[in-house]
């Protein structure tokens, strides 16, 4: 995030479409590039969350070479490789062989007929292997989509690992995926996504026995109308959570070649800050390869190890939430949410939540910037609601605490569209978030996860 209102890659697409849709063109539903989870006093909550996480769910797939795995965390691995598939990795031009195997879901049929979807994923990859998530669904005409690319994932970037990177021009007329989104190309037309399968491929060094360990695979599929503004929620729980506070600005300048530096860090930074306070650690030896002049280290590394090549930035939502999940005991989702009633409930139960948005410098008192896209960290709310928000995009660690009134906060975080700084129409962010929570939550945790529709 940038302290000037600079477009991002999704805000570019997203005036585009504006403008489209002002000239009387078809509108993308790239336009919606992420619309928010709910409505708030009580409607129907317009996202459905699936995941697969138990022996049993791993057990209802269709596999080729892959072995479920029983245990305290219940995942697929590796069993017979199905075969050797070689792959060019297009950031390095480097061609090696592969040994893989796969694991298929059972098709979901969504309760929410979707225009956009998400996938999310929590994985081990040890050096010399890596995973791919692929999606294809049905639309409600009765067609399929094709097998679409929704991530490509190693832990890694050493020697052995392939570059992290999401897949760009995919799409067959009717979706297209843009980065980390599934999207319904004219969601006007009323065509929607009414069931998918999730594919994890397994991939490792030929004659080698790594495997990669899959726990969580999951997607987010939602459909929620266009609104400049959202109807405002009654304040609940008051509480704060002592998070830890991390500014990506005195990062600023460094490792340029992970999107150009700290000021373009607010998701990794966001990431670290949920990850410690859930007690996650990085060794003396894993930062290592930071300058030891630098400040917090462990942003310089979670901006590392979320980067995605293509997109060329580290904002890509999956790749945060499976980052997050490479920390012992956690996991991660992104999903929606549908009003702060909902992140009241996690903040009660302990647990904070990473969200985006996107807004004017006036239109959030305080904030001191504008901009087409950011994260923050919520981690509690006001006697009075209002929200309570550990803001990378401050000054120094010591600025990073905010409170933002209630009203406007909730509004730049729901709305899915807005004004830019030139009076265009763009999308708003809407609702997007990062849970990260224990791999074993407590019964009070799951409760609150459960309300929010993540299981």
């Amino acid at each position: 995030m940038s302290r000037v209102e600079q477009p991002s890659r999704r805000a570019l697409l997203a005036a585009a479409v504006a403008a489209a849709a002002v000239s009387g063109g078809v509108i993308p539903a790239a336009a919606h590039a992420a619309p928010g989870a709910g409505t708030g006093g009580g409607a129907r909550r317009p996202v459905d969350y699936r995941a697969w996480t138990t022996y049993g769910d791993w057990r209802r797939g269709s596999v080729r070479g892959a072995r479920p795995v029983a245990g305290a965390r219940p995942g697929v691995v590796i069993g017979t490789p199905a075969g050797t598939t070689d792959y060019t990795d297009p950031h390095t031009g480097a061609t090696a062989s592969w040994e893989y195997a796969t694991w298929t879901s059972p098709v979901h049929r969504l309760t929410v007929p979707a225009t956009e979807v998400i996938a999310s994923w929590n994985a081990h990859t040890p050096g010399g292997t890596w995973i791919q998530v692929d999606l294809k669904g049905t639309y409600s005409d009765g067609t399929d989509t094709p097998w679409y690319v929704m991530g490509r994932w190693t832990a890694g970037d050493g020697e052995r690992d392939i570059s992290r990177t999401s897949v760009d021009d995919q799409g067959d007329g009717k979706s297209s995926i843009w980065t980390d989104t599934f999207s319904v190309d004219d969601a006007s037309t009323g065509l929607r996504l009414v069931s998918y399968r999730l594919r994890l491929t397994l991939h490792r060094r030929p004659g080698t026995h790594g495997t990669p360990t899959v726990w969580r695979l999951g997607a987010m599929g939602s459909d929620v109308p266009d609104r400049f503004t959202v109807p405002a929620s009654t304040p609940g729980h008051a509480g704060e959570l002592r998070v830890p506070r991390y500014s990506q600005e005195i990062h600023k300048g460094q490792y340029p070649e992970y999107d150009n530096g700290g000021e373009a860090w607010c998701s990794p930074t966001s990431s670290q800050m949920i990850i410690e306070y859930w007690g996650g650690r990085l060794t003396e030896e894993q930062l290592a390869w930071v300058d030891p002049a630098y400040a917090d280290p462990q942003v310089c590394h979670a901006a590392r190890y979320t980067y995605d090549n293509q997109y060329e930035g580290c904002g890509n939502w999956p790749f945060n939430a499976a980052y997050a999940a490479t920390f012992e005991g956690l996991q991660g989702v992104v999903t929606r949410l549908g009003s702060l009633t909902d992140l009241e409930t996690l903040i009660a139960a302990g647990i904070p939540a990473i969200t985006s948005q996107s807004f004017l410098e006036e239109e959030l008192t305080g904030a001191g910037y504008g901009t087409s896209g950011h994260l923050m960290t919520v981690i509690g709310f006001t006697a009075d609601g209002d929200v309570i928000a550990n803001d990378p995009a401050s000054d120094d660690n010591d600025a990073v605490r905010r409170v933002y009134r209630r009203r406007e906060w909730e509004n730049i975080w729901l709305r899915t569209k807005r004004y830019n700084a030139s009076g265009k129409v763009v999308s708003g962010t809407g609702g997007v978030c990062y849970l990260y929570f224990p791999a074993h939550p407590s019964p009070r945790q799951r409760k609150a996860l459960a309300a929010v529709g993540v299981r």
